[in-house]
């Protein structure tokens, strides 16, 4: 099991300090240091008062934020979960994106959704419904333009009319996309495009939320990783070859009830063939964070909780 770090502002109790740029800087190599394979930061550009009232959390453009990792850290993958496609042109994306993966010597790992917040989409002016149209249409872009750049690219509301030039990331043919959802649209899209599935178990009501299937426990999760399994193969691609990434659950490190709890959830989820873990650090403040991130690299990451 690999392990991610969801940066620690992404929690609705989280304080301020976290978005100080010295902070941000202690934990992320704080992060790298402690065994951590990847830091991770979601996308919210617009989001409402409402929603962060109402368990939202503060947030950073991910492209910005990362790439301030990517200039303090060597090793460490740079991850958006979620950046949300369906929210801009094509192009954008890929040039954003694509500028981390250079910035950060071939470091990105693309999580990418559909978004879920309608207040969002239509601050963003980009209409809800279209999200799952524009989400499939901005996977085929991404993977051209990266791909082949010069082709031009067009679709619902842009077109390239000639030959283009953007600059190609370094990883080829292009940085790994990982997709998330629960849905069986979300499985296609992983089997067309992806390299990782980032699927959310949590309860019905949560899913709902989110716009996405429910996947509210340990089976259910399995039922859909096979059928993800058996989709990859039908279509001729090797099912060890796509990262899944699960929840880690939180652990009260001087508790060893709680870690042994961890380990048998996180067992079974990885028995089903999830080989990666977001950690969230519920932290008071960055020196607690900073010690939490220590203490689960040496019981959790070093200490093999799960193998």
């Amino acid at each position: 099991m690999r392990y991610t770090l969801e940066y620690p502002s992404e929690l609705p109790t989280a304080p301020d300090d976290f978005l100080e740029p010295d902070v941000i800087r202690d934990v992320a190599a704080r992060a790298g240091a402690a065994g951590f394979s990847a830091i991770a930061l979601s996308e919210h550009p617009a989001p409402s008062l409402k929603w962060r009232r109402n368990g939202g959390h503060d947030t950073l453009d991910p492209i910005a934020a990362l790439s301030f990792m990517a200039a303090v850290t060597t090793d460490i993958k740079l991850m958006t979960n979620l950046y949300v496609l369906p929210f801009r042109n094509p192009y954008l994306s890929a040039k954003s994106l694509g500028s981390l993966d250079i910035l950060s010597a071939g470091r990105l790992i693309a999580g990418v959704g559909a978004g879920y917040l309608r207040s969002e989409f239509a601050a963003l002016g980009v209409e809800v419904g279209d999200r799952a149209q524009l989400l499939d249409q901005a996977l085929a872009a991404l993977t051209s333009i990266w791909t082949d750049p010069e082709t031009p690219v067009s679709g619902q509301g842009f077109t390239a009319t000639s030959p283009m030039w953007l600059q190609p990331p370094v990883q080829r043919p292009h940085p790994p996309i990982w997709i998330g959802g629960n849905t069986a649209a979300a499985i296609r899209r992983v089997v067309q495009y992806g390299s990782g599935w980032m699927p959310i178990i949590a309860p019905a009501g949560m899913a709902s939320a989110i716009g996405t299937a429910a996947v509210e426990n340990a089976d259910q999760f399995g039922a859909v990783a096979r059928r993800l399994r058996d989709a990859l193969a039908a279509a001729g691609r090797d099912p060890a070859s796509v990262d899944v990434q699960v929840i880690c659950p939180f652990i009260d490190l001087d508790d060893d009830s709680s870690l042994r709890r961890a380990q048998d959830v996180l067992g079974e989820l990885a028995g089903h063939g999830a080989n990666w873990a977001v950690a969230h650090v519920e932290a008071p403040s960055p020196k607690a964070a900073l010690d939490y991130l220590d203490a689960f690299g040496e019981a959790v990451i070093a200490g093999g909780l799960v193998s």
